[in-house]
């Protein structure tokens, strides 16, 4: 059905249209029924659809609907899978036409800046390039179904400690590199319907009056062309929110700011155009959803199947020292309440009522032979003398010993960030007890963030299961016994310690957060700092194994028009069928600015069965090799030496490759008395005015003559160009080299180049 929006909006009055610019509730928009207009359902869903009642609240004190709960992002993000992100989204816009919701609310993509963020479990990676990957492919797979998202929070938004007031401060570059693209590429590559801005300010100003930020990064650069509304309660100021560029307050404000929004119009503090231009990007998206309603079954076992799926194709194998897979004959002991309840998602509003959850002592095969012992509770952290006795002589007596550990709901949530990066110590004292007892002992992690792991060195094994979902226990089953192959790798880097995380000085302050670490995050610091970590970005292990070789690009030397083709050859060297996840990174060699010493820039999962081998490929182009230039607001990649790197993970590379860079984008050059030396002999543009200087200076310093030792240890050729680059140009006024005037006419005559 074509409609003509513009003339529907023509015959609302003003009231009418300054009411569709917020909720009906918490979770409807307003309808106009003499004109037509419907009120539709928003619903929180990044990894199950949350619809509550009609008179449910945000958070959910009345129950939501039962559902399918999949796997978090913090979990689904190890996949490293676009095509299994697709099919995730495939079944949530299917699940939210069967349930009639326009909008879920979702996917997040905050970068992980600390392992501390209450939130981390909703967000995909530390990792810019893959959480907006995969961020794309979900939004794809569910609005193939005309079923809107609502990718979240735009932007900055890494904290939950005052995440409604606080200010987060960013220099400009670090937010366009780390911050900015994951919502860059989503809204490129799939067109969201809709984005959430966050709550806190960024640099002074609130996310949700930003209009550089809603307006002319969102829409005039990245052509977003939904409409943003409000995180729940994230509306500082309505009218100059909606002068930025935020159409939609949620929720309701109960008519108060609507009566804003018509006394500005009234008054002339707001020009009515761009109230209708917002109700028109809100009706556009309205009919979008109901237009094209479709009949779909909530097939909750289905979903139930493919979260496990999820689940399976996710989880991370980070320790294998010959312990796993299980086998049916050994005797094994499973200890750690988790093992009967496991921590499956999250606090706060993404919190899903699940229609079932499965526990891995329900799911391991028949002829296991386990044996059970509480241990310790999943909910809190006492330390129970008669529970540890009962898992200590069960260890003794076993095999093998399965700890499943994790962190209690109490200790991670929406609202709130985390203290420490620790376990409960009740869990870390009885696995040192068991290991003084026990060698064959394997942890099943079940958390939403990286933790220390003070036993890391003792055990045999360590399988990362994250938040896995309602069909955690059967895809961990299959994982231990080996019906399924692990494949998923590390989205975040685990450090040893908290303090050896980049924000640790700075994550969760007040009202100004400095994010003095720049674009130096996650892996991006810990590996350009050569620092230790427990487990690196892009890790994870595999019951097989596989070779790299034949690495070759289509050009070795390439300009900024150019895209390149990067081909690798994999193959399966183990014994049983496996994915593996091939990771491409980029290091710039130019030296021309500080930059961290890789950065992911193409992954590819391919299955391959024992000794099979395939060709893998990635496409590059200007962009993959550049940088943030804020003088040019522009992205820029110097001239130079460029090396691609294939890894199995950010701390295993396998293969290298150099290439050469020249670009025609030049740098703006303005000249000045304090230009140095070394600036204007670096530039090509400039050398030939710097040359003569520099031969003048070295004749007035010297070389040294080699004749003598400590003349030699004094004055070196090296000291003495390095002076001579470091000098100001207004210095060789000083030694004589030409008069003030004739510099001033040189200087002039430099800038007045027109390629400068």
């Amino acid at each position: 059905m074509k409609r003509n929006i513009k003339e529907l909006v023509s015959q609302m009055t003003l009231e009418e249209k300054a009411g569709m610019c917020s909720g009906l509730d918490f979770w409807h928009l307003k309808s106009v029924e003499r004109l037509g207009i419907p009120s539709v359902m928003v619903s929180d869903g990044p990894h199950g659809l949350r619809k509550q009642d009609e008179k449910a609240d945000h958070l959910g004190i009345n129950d939501s609907i039962k559902a399918v709960c999949f796997p978090p992002a913090v979990l689904s993000a190890c996949s490293f899978d676009r095509d299994l992100m697709y099919e995730f989204g495939d079944a949530i816009g299917k699940e939210a036409q069967a349930n009639d919701l326009s909008v879920v609310l979702g996917p997040a993509v905050n970068i992980k800046r600390s392992p501390l963020c209450g939130r981390n479990f909703e967000y995909y990676s530390e990792d810019p390039y893959l959480a907006g990957e995969i961020a794309a492919a979900f939004i794809n797979g569910v609005q193939k179904h005309h079923v809107g998202t609502s990718i979240k929070h735009f932007a900055a938004n890494n904290q939950e400690f005052n995440r409604m007031s606080c200010s987060s401060n960013v220099d400009e570059r670090t937010l366009r590199e780390i911050y900015f693209p994951a919502f860059e590429t989503a809204v490129k590559k799939a067109k969201p319907y809709t984005v959430m801005c966050s709550y806190n300010q960024i640099n002074g100003t609130f996310a949700s009056e930003n209009p550089w930020l809603l307006t002319d990064v969102l829409r005039d650069e990245w052509g977003f062309d939904g409409y943003v509304m409000s995180d729940w309660g994230a509306v500082n100021e309505r009218v100059p929110g909606l002068k930025a560029g935020l159409e939609l307050e949620m929720p309701s404000s109960n008519g108060i700011y609507d009566k804003e929004i018509v006394e500005a119009v009234k008054d002339g503090s707001l020009d009515e155009k761009i109230l209708d231009q917002a109700v028109e990007r809100i009706l556009n998206i309205v009919f979008k959803y109901t237009d094209h309603r479709e009949e779909q079954e909530f097939t909750l076992e289905a979903d139930h199947k493919l979260a496990k799926k999820i689940a399976e194709e996710s989880m991370v194998l980070l320790k294998n020292d010959s312990v796993l897979p299980l086998n049916e004959t050994e005797n094994i002991a499973f200890i750690g309440e988790f093992a009967k309840k496991p921590r499956f998602q999250g606090g706060g509003s993404s919190h899903i009522n699940s229609y079932r959850v499965s526990n891995v002592l329900e799911a391991v095969p028949q002829n296991a032979s386990i044996t059970y012992a509480k241990g310790f509770s999943a909910k809190d952290d006492i330390y129970d003398e008669a529970l540890a006795k009962e898992a200590i002589e069960l260890a003794k007596a076993a095999d093998k010993v399965v700890i499943f550990a994790g962190l209690p709901d109490s200790f991670e949530s929406e609202g709130y960030d985390r203290a420490h990066m620790q376990l409960p110590e009740c869990q870390n004292r009885l696995i040192h007890e068991i290991l003084a007892v026990q060698s064959e002992v394997i942890i099943v992690l079940h958390n939403g963030s990286p933790v220390e792991l003070p036993w890391l060195s003792s055990v045999k094994g360590i399988l990362e299961a994250y938040l896995g979902g309602q069909a955690v226990g059967e895809a961990v089953a299959d994982i231990l016994f080996g019906k399924t192959c692990p494949c998923g790798k590390l989205a975040e880097t685990f450090p040893y310690k908290l303090s050896d995380n980049p924000s640790y000085l700075s994550f969760g302050d007040g009202i100004n957060v400095t994010y003095q670490e720049g674009i130096f995050v996650g892996y991006r610091y810990y590996d350009t700092k050569e620092m230790p970590v427990a487990f690196p970005f892009g890790y994870g292990l595999s019951y097989t194994s596989f070779a790299y070789s034949n690495l070759r690009t289509d050009k070795t030397r390439f300009t900024d028009h150019d895209t390149i083709t990067v081909s690798v050859d994999v193959t399966n060297t183990g014994s049983r069928k496996g994915k593996e996840i091939i990771q491409l990174y980029i290091s710039d060699r130019t030296g021309s600015i500080r930059r961290p010493l890789r950065e992911l820039k193409g992954y590819e999962k391919i299955l391959l069965h024992p000794g099979e081998s395939k060709t893998v490929q990635f496409t590059l182009d200007y962009r993959s090799f550049a940088w943030y230039n804020t003088e040019i607001n522009d992205w820029y990649a110097a001239s130079g030496d460029y090396e691609i790197q294939i890894g199995a993970s950010s701390r295993d590379i396998r293969l290298t490759e150099n290439l050469r860079l020249s670009t025609q984008k030049r740098l703006p050059l303005k000249v000045h008395g304090n230009t140095t030396l070394g600036e204007l002999l670096a530039d090509e543009r400039t050398s030939e005015y710097a040359m003569n200087f520099k031969k003048q200076l070295e004749n007035i310093f010297g070389t040294s003559s080699g004749n003598n030792e400590n003349e030699d240890i004094a004055i070196s050729d090296e000291m003495n160009f390095a002076m001579i680059a470091s000098m100001p140009l207004r210095n060789v006024v000083s030694y004589g080299l030409c008069s003030k005037a004739t510099l001033i006419d040189m200087i002039d005559q430099i800038n007045q180049k027109s390629d400068l």
